[in-house]
């Protein structure tokens, strides 16, 4: 097997109006602008109501990406786990991957709700969530179900 670049162009770029929100409020708005040249791409996007969005973490640094192990959501009182047992950011390649609920398409323009990257954030990918996507018999260890327990108490 070689090692061999992987050259990705964005698709779009993700548009907040403001810069100063929190991006893991998954009540928030965004838009993401998609390159015009795609429109026709987008064809029939709308009758979905949610759609994963694959983006580049362009504002992570270097050295993050180097990091193996986390603490998840940087809880200390959570064991220490290799990043691909992890939503964390810092990973050896800084791809964001969100499921978030279609608002409105309005031509290259997809307005959605829930995405959790910031102001300028090159999209690479856009896919619909379907019956593909469900799992009924899925795992996850204990202490993801004390992130999600705490989640919950907090909303």
């Amino acid at each position: 097997m070689t090692t061999k670049e992987i050259k990705l162009k964005p698709i779009g770029f993700v548009h907040r109006l403001s810069k100063d929100e929190d991006v893991k409020d998954r009540s928030l708005i965004s838009k993401i602008i998609v390159n015009k040249r795609l429109t026709k791409a987008l064809g029939g996007l709308e009758n979905f109501s949610h759609v994963h969005v694959l983006f580049y973490m362009h504002e992570i640094p270097t050295e993050e990406t180097k990091t193996l192990k986390v603490h998840p959501r940087g809880r200390t009182d959570l064991p220490l786990v290799g990043v691909f047992a992890t939503r964390s950011a810092h990973r050896p390649n800084p791809v964001g991957l969100t499921l978030v609920q279609l608002i409105e398409r309005k031509e290259n323009v997809l307005v959605v709700k829930g995405l959790d990257a910031l102001d300028g954030t090159p999209v690479l990918d856009v896919k619909p969530f379907d019956n593909w996507d469900m799992a009924s018999d899925y795992r996850v260890p204990e202490w993801n179900k004390r992130i999600h327990e705490k989640d919950n108490r907090t909303h």
